[in-house]
């Protein structure tokens, strides 16, 4: 019997990067399937929040999030150019937002597809690795979605048509992620039950272990 998890998730979380490789190949190795659902990062959905808590909280996850790829083995270095614009040593996020709005409907049109979790895997690592700059221009991200079998034209094309309806879909994710009983990324919801961050994987595989989940045949 196929389980079926839903990963919540945002291009601008390093954690979120972190994370969606080792749940790409937990759903390769199992009868498993995990729906992608993108969320805009909190600087984008609510800067209030972001601006009322502690100001070593961006320190901490900059240091963070770069000891706990290390210790993974996973290439990282902060993005070029950041997904949100904002400067990081005011907090001051810009009005025109040209990247975030882009790849969260990139890939929210990759999921209608059925191909979200591969997609987003693909796209983080040519935004967080390091190996390129400017991951935004260029065909990095076209040759990110064709990895997948994906048509980069055609999710582009949809994104810019659709997106209305893609921005309603992200904010339902959001609102599914809050009655799950959390808030941020990356968080795997399995039958209700939330599993925040890069470091409750193995938790979140003994859960569903618990729940029948088997390897794939």
């Amino acid at each position: 019997m196929t389980l079926r998890a839903d990963l919540f998730f945002s291009f601008r979380s390093p954690y979120s990067y972190l994370a969606v490789a080792r749940y790409r190949a937990m759903a390769e190795e199992y009868d498993l399937a995990i729906a992608l659902r993108t969320v805009l990062p909190i600087a984008i959905r609510d800067p209030s929040i972001l601006f009322a808590g502690n100001p070593n909280v961006g320190r901490y996850i900059f240091i963070d999030a770069a000891r706990s790829a290390q210790m993974l083995g996973i290439p990282y270095r902060w993005p070029r150019p950041d997904p949100v614009v904002q400067n990081l040593a005011t907090r001051e996020i810009a009005q025109e937002q040209p990247h975030i709005h882009r790849l969260c409907r990139l890939g929210q049109t990759a999921e209608r597809r059925g191909r979200g979790l591969a997609f987003a895997d693909e796209v983080s690592r040519v935004i967080w690795s390091g190996a390129v700059d400017d991951w935004h221009e260029g065909d990095h991200l076209a040759e990110a979605a064709a990895r997948v079998g994906l048509d980069f034209a055609e999710l582009e094309a949809e994104a810019q048509h659709d997106a209305h309806a893609l921005d309603a879909e992200i904010a339902a994710n959001q609102q599914t992620l809050e009655a799950a009983g959390h808030w941020g990324v990356p968080t795997l919801v399995f039958e209700g039950e939330p599993f925040f961050g890069q470091d409750r994987i193995a938790m979140a595989q003994w859960r569903m272990e618990q729940r029948g989940l088997e390897k794939r045949a």
